[in-house]
């Protein structure tokens, strides 16, 4: 694999890890703070949007083409 496919698969395990994160925050949260859980989803939602601009950069660079379904 490349060092982009890598990279891709990184930045989705962290969104995947932020998302269980903000999940637990939120079944366990005691005190009524849901600062955590805020600061989790809101970590989800810059990490999906570097994923996006990873994607982009690659497609544009050529370091990475587009293919369909079955190719």
């Amino acid at each position: 694999m490349t060092g982009v496919k890598w990279l891709v698969l990184g930045i989705f395990f962290l969104i995947i890890l932020s998302l269980a994160s903000a999940m637990l925050h939120l079944v366990h949260d005691y005190k009524g703070e849901s600062r955590r859980m805020v600061r989790a989803l809101s970590i989800r939602i810059g990490l999906s949007i570097a994923l996006f601009i990873v994607l982009w950069a690659s497609w544009k660079m050529g370091l990475i083409e587009p293919r369909g379904v079955g190719g």
